[in-house]
């Protein structure tokens, strides 16, 4: 576990002075292949400068959705193994399901929970994800992630950091759920009136 906390402590290290361009650039790798998530320098940069908190947030989606872009691009151009090597052939098999079920709509769910981003991302290139609504669906999941991190930030400071640190996770599976409710129900209706 502290192999884990070093390595979020030096990447904070490194990208926190280049401030929106460090979160710029956590927020892509993470998306493709690097275990670090934006979150924590998002809320570092935020509790700094609480009043670029929306744009840190702004930020961090469009990061995580270029680099999204580029893990979709690994996934179809080097397939199945190299997914191999971030996740076990029983999640693949998982996410696979997910994609044949929700489509691009998975990586949008993925987006906002603590699932690994880059799994779906990944996965979304070999399962040939239509590129559009995968990009669709990334801007809204992780948009959703990170504004509300930004605007919370943004309207409370610091005296909100315990509470996210405590229940973001939670309140993110939550509002997947949701989601995922939500698309069930489209996709019954219209598997309906076919």
């Amino acid at each position: 576990m502290s192999a884990v906390i070093d390595l979020v402590n030096w990447t904070i290290a490194i990208l926190e002075p280049y401030g929106s361009a460090g979160l710029f650039l956590l927020a892509f790798i993470e998306s493709s292949f690097f275990p670090v998530p934006p979150d924590v320098l998002l809320i570092g940069l935020s509790l700094l400068k609480p009043e670029h908190a929306i744009f840190y947030g702004f930020v961090a989606t469009i990061g995580s959705v270029s680099g999204g872009v580029f893990g979709y691009w690994i996934g179809f151009k080097l397939g199945e193994p190299i997914l191999e090597h971030f996740t076990s052939k029983k999640r693949i098999e998982t996410v696979h399901d997910y994609f044949d079920r929700y489509e691009a709509w998975a990586v949008g769910i993925a987006g906002l929970t603590p699932i690994p981003y880059k799994v779906f991302t990944i996965a979304a290139g070999i399962f040939y994800v239509n590129l559009r609504r995968f990009i669709l669906a990334s801007l809204i999941g992780r948009g959703l992630r990170f504004m509300t991190v930004g605007i919370v930030l943004f309207l409370y400071g610091e005296s909100i950091v315990e509470f996210i640190e405590l229940y973001f996770g939670w309140i993110t599976i939550g509002i997947a759920l949701i989601a995922i409710l939500l698309a069930f129900v489209y996709y019954r209706l219209r598997d309906n009136d076919a």
